[in-house]
């Protein structure tokens, strides 16, 4: 599977981590994130990896700021991203199952390393129950 990540200055240490988490479980990345604590801005990151999903160029992506509110809402600006911000497991499960989420945003100053890849981890692996969530889905894109 390809993944699409990037992350802020609030971000490096996780992405390294969730980095190796894909690559040792055979997932191709494509890394837009910065690797220093330097003070960036978010959009710069999200917009690429919301890019790469809306093109098809990777079939899932992960965000990673702060709070992971402002690097979702950047994400949330691409016709066919659903980038939903989760900060628990459950959550993470819960936004593929009935929202079919393909980024999931990650607040890296409200959870752990070992969260997130765990996150991550559910996420990826998590299918869309489609269904009822089906016909919700499709209300999302504004047309």
């Amino acid at each position: 599977m390809i993944i699409s990540i990037g992350n802020d200055h609030a971000g490096p240490d996780y992405k390294k981590a969730i980095v190796k988490y894909l690559e040792l479980n055979d997932h191709t990345v494509i890394n837009h994130g910065t690797d220093t604590f330097d003070s960036v801005d978010y959009p710069d990151f999200g917009h690429p990896v919301a890019y790469d999903v809306e093109t098809n160029k990777a079939e899932f992506g992960i965000v990673i700021c702060g709070s992971g509110n402002g690097i979702a809402m950047t994400a949330n600006k691409h016709q066919g991203v659903r980038a939903a911000l989760c900060w628990t497991k459950e959550i993470a499960s819960l936004a593929r199952e009935h929202n079919n989420a393909n980024i999931i945003s990650i607040p890296a100053r409200y959870t752990s390393i070992e969260q997130a890849v765990e996150m991550v981890h559910t996420f990826l692996t998590t299918e869309f129950e489609g269904g009822r969530h089906d016909r919700r889905v499709q209300k999302i894109a504004c047309k």
